[in-house]
């Protein structure tokens, strides 16, 4: 399903607050849907969950925590592979696909820029799951960086490929979709969540200790 207004994404590293608002400004968002699964920095706390949404209302930027449905930290064992988190996994969940859908269908009306802390997307789930899926449903899904460059996600996918080597004439896999979903793979399992050890109790469900 194509929308109205692309989706972006935004990491908000250890920016200050008005340059984050800045970014945010110079790529006409108008909505930050927050898709951290703790959303709290110890590092930056204008971050935080209730400080950052009225500091986004003040600048007149709707704010939605999506964190629940769309975050990188899952609370069932079943969803992650040998200790982290498998984003092709959470992927299939249907609470994930109705945020999925839930941001589509905010496009409608907002510029909407999905948030999470890494700097670089290809770091963040909100690009190597929020941003594939979205992209899969038919949206049209961009990256904002932090020099305020945004590039396309299907740019972020060539880097993605390039970086796990798979742009060399001759290398297996041999088509485009099968070294894409690879790079993807091997992307996920270096960057994603990873419980610490007897993190996941009886009942299945991660506790966490960070």
């Amino acid at each position: 399903m194509a929308t109205f207004n692309p989706i972006l994404t935004i990491g908000h590293s250890n920016h200050p607050l008005l340059r984050f608002l800045d970014l945010l400004g110079r790529a006409k968002v108008t909505a930050v849907a927050d898709v951290r699964s703790a959303p709290v920095s110890r590092f930056a706390p204008h971050f935080n969950k209730a400080r950052l949404a009225n500091s986004l209302h003040e600048k007149g930027i709707a704010y939605v925590f999506l964190g629940q449905d769309l975050g990188g930290r899952p609370e069932q064992g079943a969803l992650f592979t040998d200790g982290v988190a498998d984003y092709e996994k959470m992927a299939t969940v249907p609470a994930f696909r109705s945020g999925i859908e839930r941001l589509i269908a905010g496009a409608q009306s907002h510029r909407i820029a999905v948030l999470c802390a890494e700097a670089d997307p290809l770091d963040c789930h909100r690009c190597l799951l929020v941003g594939r899926a979205l992209t899969e449903a038919g949206a049209d899904v961009g990256h904002i960086l932090s020099s305020g460059e945004i590039i396309s996600h299907e740019q972020a996918e060539d880097r993605l490929v390039e970086l796990a080597g798979f742009t060399a004439a001759g290398l297996l896999p041999a088509s485009r979709v099968e070294r894409l979903d690879e790079a993807y793979r091997l992307r996920a399992r270096k960057v994603a969540y990873a419980m610490r050890t007897s993190s996941v109790n009886a009942r299945g469900v991660t506790t966490r200790r960070d």
